[in-house]
């Protein structure tokens, strides 16, 4: 979209399908091809071990609708009011062909003394059989932690003296230079007295993927600064949405459609086979690169622009040895969950989404080679109004850093304790289920390195070979919100290609830029 409106003839190749790589947004039908490539060791991904189930046969009426009556993301994220990708889409326009809704409460599982042991896939599971455990809504301010008649004094003092601290942004570089490198339910422990059973709601609300004792103190304070600070900029009550009809998929494909509109050519299934510099008289320096696509057609190009999984292995950047691996499961349950999404304040919209976090020890996988603390497991829960699922249904797309198979028996785990504690007649059914591992490749830093404080991974940035003229980004981080760092690598990108001096605004356009919709399906139609 940016390079094509500043003047830049745009082809942008995808091997795949559909819209939005990794984050893209499949109907049912879509999702059983993608299940069939995923497993097909041919073809580069960066998901694994999808597996589809869907019950024999479930109680009452609950049965799936048709194929196109979902959109389910393959990479759910939350994007913060405070986010860098906002004004971005307000700014280039984007914004007029998207909806977002408003992301409710935040819970926490508790679960109750009285524990039995499983054992499932070689993994020991520890859960609350005995008694059901119970959802909790985590605080999100000051205000909520006064109206919360369960936290006694000394603790609401301690409480208070902590988010004073994690909302001022001048207080946090003399602490954190201190502090910052320790692990944060240390931090929180020594320095403001806050006890164990109250520690599990703050550390919630970093979205850490990794386990308290491998959270730091630095990391935690930026995502829960991230998260307090956005709350009541788009209204009372939230501080995150999601795109309405499938999440950054759908920010992808209007992004596309916008680019369009600069000129730009977008073409599913065709992918780059091989890319080589190609020589011919009085050509400019650098050489223009000659690209060999899926299906026999070259073209030439000044500069290749992609992932690790969109660039032919030779042109790859050498990746970091550390690898994040993410368990991912989406379900479709026959309820609307309402009970999930109540008005979160007075004058607040309604909310689609809630989050729903089992903290390290309320659900747990004991493994024999290991004594490590099990990571969180996080829910983000989807009702229908997204227009991901029919009406009284719900999505639920849950993850962890555990790796296949215990990381999809936890999280089988998790949904089912979760569905435990809903309290609906008639009872929440599972319709529908996809496992699946996401694997995340992290970059190297390099002097072209675009690094965030908010990044999940310090060795996510971005790579740049000035010499062949081949840009490699990396991919989206698996964490639960959009992080600034996305937008910043492609920023980047597009001044290294357009140069220093070229004088223009990065995604910054007037209303002359535009078109409307239906002349944007007449551009589509003639492509």
């Amino acid at each position: 979209r940016a390079l094509s409106h500043s003047g830049k003839k745009v082809l942008h190749v995808d091997k795949n399908e559909y819209y939005g790589g990794a984050e893209a947004a499949l109907s049912l039908q879509e999702v059983d091809t993608w299940v069939e490539a995923v497993n097909n060791a041919s073809n580069p991904s960066s998901f694994r071990n999808a597996v589809l189930s869907v019950p024999d046969s479930v109680e009452g009426t609950a049965k799936l609708g048709f194929s196109r009556a979902y959109s389910l993301c393959l990479s759910p994220h939350l994007i913060y009011a405070r986010s860098n990708l906002l004004p971005a889409l307000v700014s280039s326009k984007v914004y007029r062909q998207l909806e977002f809704l408003a992301v409710g409460s935040w819970w926490i599982y508790n679960q109750h003394d009285n524990e039995e042991k499983h054992n499932v896939e070689g993994a020991t599971m520890i859960s609350s059989e005995g008694s059901l455990g119970h959802l909790s809504k985590i605080p999100g301010g000051r205000e909520d932690v006064f109206k919360d008649k369960s936290i006694d004094l000394r603790s609401t003092r301690s409480l208070m003296k902590f988010l004073k601290l994690a909302a001022d942004p001048e207080a946090h570089a003399v602490f954190l230079k201190e502090w910052g490198a320790l692990p944060f339910s240390q931090v929180l422990a020594s320095q403001f007295k806050i006890p164990p059973e109250m520690q599990s709601p703050i550390i919630a609300l970093t979205s850490s993927l990794d386990p308290p004792s491998q959270t730091t103190t630095l990391f935690a304070m930026t995502r829960i600064y991230r998260h307090l600070t956005s709350i009541g900029m788009f209204g009372p009550g939230f501080g995150s949405v999601i795109p309405k009809w499938g999440g950054l998929a759908e920010i992808s494909q209007v992004a596309c459609r916008a680019g369009a509109v600069g000129g730009g050519v977008y073409v599913l299934k065709k992918g780059i086979e091989s890319i080589e510099f190609h020589n011919h008289q009085g050509a400019k320096e650098p050489l223009p690169l000659r690209i060999h696509l899926q299906g026999g057609e070259e073209v030439l190009s000044d500069w290749v622009v992609g992932t690790n999984y969109d660039l032919p292995q030779q042109h790859q950047q050498a990746l970091s040895p550390r690898v994040e691996e993410v368990s991912r499961s989406i379900t479709i349950v026959s309820s609307p969950l309402s009970a999930l999404f109540p008005l979160p304040a007075e004058g607040a919209p309604p909310p689609a989404g809630a989050v729903v976090v089992f903290p390290t020890g309320s659900i747990s996988a004991k493994r024999e080679e290991s004594q490590t603390e099990d990571p969180p497991v996080y829910l983000i829960v989807h009702s229908s109004d997204t227009g991901e699922c029919p009406k009284n249904q719900s999505i639920i797309y849950a993850c962890t850093s555990l790796p296949n198979p215990i990381g999809s028996t936890l999280l089988t785990l998790a949904v089912e304790k979760f569905l435990a504690t809903i309290w609906e007649s008639p009872k929440p059914d599972i319709i529908w289920t996809l496992h699946y591992t996401q694997y995340y490749k992290l970059l190297p830093v390099t002097d072209f390195s675009v690094t965030d404080t908010n990044c999940s991974v310090e060795e996510a940035s971005f790579s740049f070979s000035a010499e062949n003229h081949i840009l490699q980004l990396p991919n989206v981080p698996p964490d639960l919100a959009v992080e600034d760092s996305v937008l910043e690598n492609v920023r980047q990108a597009w001044e290294n290609i357009l140069g220093t001096v070229s004088g223009e605004e990065f995604l910054i356009f007037n209303d002359s830029n535009m078109m409307g919709d239906e002349e944007v399906d007449e551009q589509e139609d003639s492509l």
